[in-house]
């Protein structure tokens, strides 16, 4: 039975993290989205105006480079604070959806969008929601944004999370090429100015031609200690492979050198150390991404994700509808171009929310 407890797990699957641990709900064209986080400690500072300034990073509409629905994605806190900080229970936040067009979808409600959920949620369901792809949308993620906004509080200043898009297709950055601070002033969040162009210029024509494209995300947290996460079914790394992966289009997931490990040699491989001026260790390469056997090491954590071309396209495509019968499927509507760039604060956000995951986890086996 659906929604059910199997040997002590719900079978749901909306939730995420262990005592850090948020559950979304709503869909694309429903009336609204939101989340419930559950585990945050109390007295911790929190209002709406602390979560908005990340929404606004990830919502619709920002730029000719992405979807231009029109969302406003105003936050609302209903529980879980009281005179302006956490109270230790449930913190629910709602998001209210505002430009829905779901007669865009109406030519789809049958028929399968090649590289889209639509055949495999029939298949699981029964029934799916095709206005916009419903639950499996990427609207979902403004969620977790909000999620990720609460886990950086949890966190505290100390540590640092940042990152961008190092990849557009064809168009990849080389590691020197890096300014993490030029992310932040372009909308396509390219750490390297000159790039930003070359990439815009190249995603007007994808756009143009009625196509899309793919990408990978890079981010990386800063100030992390030494001793996050645990050896075996609890690594830090497997925690945040899970955590990217379930990020719409996401299909594959690097930690620090990630597949280009398997080119060295274990000499070149290897993260020397010595030490530190503060007398810790201090690693002279970050190939492990600062991640050794499951546990923080102290470096930068180092995460890259690959993220597909958007899946909705003007562009006809051959598939089949509900009963089987071919056709060629177009889909209308308004889609990013390269659904990777707002992936960006998406990534960030699932970074914060494990590491907070793990801090907590960390502070209970440990004290």
């Amino acid at each position: 039975m659906r929604g059910t407890l199997i040997e002590g797990f719900t079978v749901s699957h909306n939730s995420f993290g262990h005592l850090f641990r948020f559950t979304t709900w709503g869909e694309s064209h429903g009336p609204a989205i939101g989340c419930v986080i559950d585990g945050c400690p109390p007295r911790i500072a929190l209002s709406e105006a602390d979560i908005q300034p990340f929404l606004d990073k990830r919502r619709p509409g920002t730029s000719k480079y992405v979807t231009q629905r029109q969302e406003l994605d105003r936050v609302k806190i209903l529980s879980g604070v009281f005179e302006g900080q956490t109270t230790g229970t449930p913190i629910s936040l709602m998001i209210e959806n505002i430009d829905q067009r779901s007669k865009d979808y109406s030519e789809i409600k049958r028929r399968y969008r090649p590289g889209h959920a639509d055949m495999t949620y029939d298949a699981k369901y029964g029934i799916r929601d095709y206005r916009g792809g419903g639950r499996s949308s990427a609207r979902e993620t403004a969620n977790r944004v909000a999620a990720g906004a609460i886990a950086r509080k949890v966190l505290g200043p100390e540590i640092e999370i940042f990152g961008g898009v190092v990849q557009i297709g064809p168009h990849k950055l080389e590691t020197d090429q890096r300014d993490w601070a030029a992310a932040q002033s372009n909308p396509l969040w390219c750490p390297d100015a000159q790039s930003a162009q070359i990439w815009q210029d190249y995603l007007d024509a994808i756009r143009k031609d009625g196509n899309s494209v793919g990408a990978v995300i890079e981010v990386r947290a800063k100030g992390v200690p030494a001793g996050w996460g645990a050896p075996v079914y609890g690594k830090l790394d497997s925690d945040l492979g899970a955590a990217m992966m379930s990020i719409n289009a996401a299909k594959g997931v690097e930690i620090g050198t990630g597949f280009e490990a398997a080119n060295f040699t274990g000499v070149e491989n290897a993260d020397e150390m010595r030490k530190g001026p503060d007398g810790r260790p201090m690693f002279l390469n970050n190939h492990a991404g600062g991640i050794l056997g499951g546990i923080s090491n102290g470096d930068e954590i180092v995460v890259r994700v690959a993220i597909k071309p958007t899946s909705s396209m003007l562009t006809p495509l051959k598939s089949i509808d509900a009963d089987g019968e071919e056709l060629e499927v177009r889909t209308k509507g308004r889609h990013d171009p390269c659904v990777g760039i707002r992936g960006v604060p998406v990534a960030k956000a699932m970074l914060a929310c494990v590491l907070a995951d793990h801090k907590l986890r960390h502070r209970g086996q440990m004290g």
